[in-house]
């Protein structure tokens, strides 16, 4: 039985997938600690980024949509953020089931916190690396992106 064998390519790129799993995790156990005492997980703050990221108040699907995330999965977590007072639900004129999640003042307030905290960190996480390393890294990561995106993998 003949096995089918990666390209040179395949096989850098089997590697670099590897090592995005495993930093991802790190990523996400790293920010829940860096966030922890403002009261938030990686998730959260995730979300928030979306929520501040975006150019007017979306409805969870939509916001899901933009971070690759599951839709019920986004829905919970925006769901404990209205119930710790970080958004709101407001009505949505194009769509009356879909509410638009907002951002409190409280909320705009623990976003901004966790960004303080965030600065040093990634200043230190980035020590030792240039621009260009990190923008190449950057151009791979988005184009494997673009890619699962446009088969329908991602």
């Amino acid at each position: 039985m003949s096995k089918t064998k990666r390209t040179p390519p395949g096989e850098a790129l089997t590697g670099l997938v590897l090592d995005l799993f495993r930093a991802n995790g790190l990523l996400l156990t790293a920010g829940d600690r860096l966030v922890a005492t403002l009261g938030l997980t990686s998730a959260r703050w995730q979300i928030l980024g979306a929520i501040v990221a975006a150019e007017r108040p979306e409805p969870v699907a939509w916001l899901a949509r933009n971070l690759g995330a599951n839709r019920q999965n986004v829905q919970r977590i925006v769901n404990d953020l209205e119930r710790d007072g970080l958004v709101v639900f407001e009505v949505n004129p194009h769509h009356r089931r879909a509410q638009l999640v907002v951002l409190t003042e409280k909320g705009q307030q623990i976003f901004d916190a966790a960004g303080r905290l965030q600065a040093p960190w990634v200043n230190g996480l980035a020590d030792g690396l240039s621009v260009k390393e990190i923008e190449t890294a950057h151009r791979v990561i988005s184009a494997l992106r673009d890619r699962l995106e446009e088969t329908g993998e991602g």
